[in-house]
């Protein structure tokens, strides 16, 4: 096998530190919110790790496409948003295995996709949206209450933005370790092996769980991370089967689900970094970009549980702080394509609305029931117009 080209290794590296450092603390507060305990959640980050890792890797080198993976982000904030289910973390490992299996039905069986796409976008946009406003108020809400912490962080997202939009949240991690330190008086409490080790969650199949929970998991990371994935390949001249993907990061869903992970998918901003002109000049070369990055995804991953004490020793609402500005963009686009359209307007703040007050009904979490109210008024609208 060939040697990756050195440009390659590069890119691979700022993906993989974008991939990893944009977005830990949201996967971490995803799963504590599932009732995890600290030993479960750095399995379930080390999970993840590895799970989009070894995905990218083979998914690549199968393809010849740079063909990067992530874990949901969209997903990990909605766990972050809702209630824990009754039966505790081995109910939402059930929802991230039920999850795992529609993703790779709908890589086996083309109508499962076409049945997610028939979702009108508005809404799952809206839905989206009104997951994240809850996380994205945070760094407001900790200006008020700890500015010391919240102010630098807040400011560095800020400033290394307008010069390097992409390094921006990496940026404001590092700035959250320093205050990390400086609390601590520089002694961390660190695990006495810096190796995570996997924890192992016999699944509970609960059905409010796999429908309050799994359902909008599936429905969010669909609408938000595969199929824009998969457009963003093909964007820049790549077409891999869709069915080789969807199957591929379900499987891996599957395999990691038990060790805490919650959902892996196609990824769309660092497969954007991996295929555009600036990883390599040869297109078909450029695959090598994603290897690379899942080969550190792993190596991040094995020193999970040193990343969750020191997350764990940080100030109060870091990493809430961390998240909200890390998932604004994110809410920006996401609330401007659910309301673009005036004539689903009404639809989309309905789904919003409900999605936002997250409140559970008949053990169903608010996303579901913002899908479906909102999904009742666009039929009625749409049918009103008809007539």
């Amino acid at each position: 096998m060939p040697l990756p080209p050195l440009q390659t290794v590069s890119t691979g590296f700022v993906v993989a530190v974008v991939g990893f450092f944009s977005s830990f603390p949201i996967l971490l507060q995803g799963i504590r919110a599932m009732g995890a305990s600290d030993a479960q959640a750095a399995s379930g980050l080390m999970a993840a790790a590895f799970a989009m890792g070894l995905a990218g890797i083979a998914l690549s080198l199968w393809t010849r496409t740079p063909a990067s993976v992530a874990w949901s982000t969209p997903g990990a904030a909605l766990l972050a948003a809702s209630a824990a289910p009754e039966h505790g973390f081995a109910a939402a490992i059930g929802a991230f295995l039920f999850a795992g299996l529609l993703t790779l039905i709908a890589g086996l069986f083309r109508p499962v996709v076409r049945l997610a796409q028939s979702i009108p976008e508005t809404l799952a946009q809206a839905m989206l949206a009104g997951v994240l406003i809850g996380l994205c108020v945070a760094p407001f809400r900790a200006l008020g209450t700890v500015p010391e912490t919240a102010l630098p962080i807040i400011l560095t997202w800020f400033v290394m933005g307008r010069i390097n939009r992409v390094l921006a949240v990496p940026a404001a991690v590092g700035v959250a370790f320093l205050l990390t330190l400086i609390a601590n008086d520089f002694a961390l409490p660190l695990p006495d092996s810096p190796v995570a080790a996997p924890q192992f969650t016999r699944p509970v199949l609960d059905l409010p769980a796999l429908l309050g929970l799994g359902l909008p998991l599936f429905i969010v990371t669909m609408a938000a991370q595969n199929i824009p994935g998969i457009a963003v390949l093909r964007g820049f001249g790549f077409h891999p089967s869709p069915a080789r993907l969807l199957s591929g990061v379900g499987v891996a869903s599957l395999l990691s689900a038990p060790f805490g992970a919650p959902q892996t998918c196609v990824a769309a901003i660092t497969a954007a970094l991996c295929a555009n002109d600036d990883s390599y000049p040869d297109p078909a070369r450029r695959y090598w970009s994603a290897v690379v990055a899942g080969l550190l995804y792993c190596l991040f991953g094995l020193f999970a549980a040193v990343i969750t004490a020191v997350a764990a020793a940080a100030p109060p609402m870091t990493l809430a702080t961390l998240a909200g500005v890390a998932l604004l963009g994110v809410f920006a686009s996401s609330a401007a394509g659910a309301l673009e359209k005036p004539k689903g307007r009404e639809a989309a703040a309905v789904t919003f609305l409900v999605t936002a007050s997250g409140t559970p009904i008949l053990g169903l979490s608010a996303a579901v029931w913002g899908l479906l109210l909102g999904g009742l008024v666009h039929a009625v609208a749409a049918r009103t117009r008809r007539a």
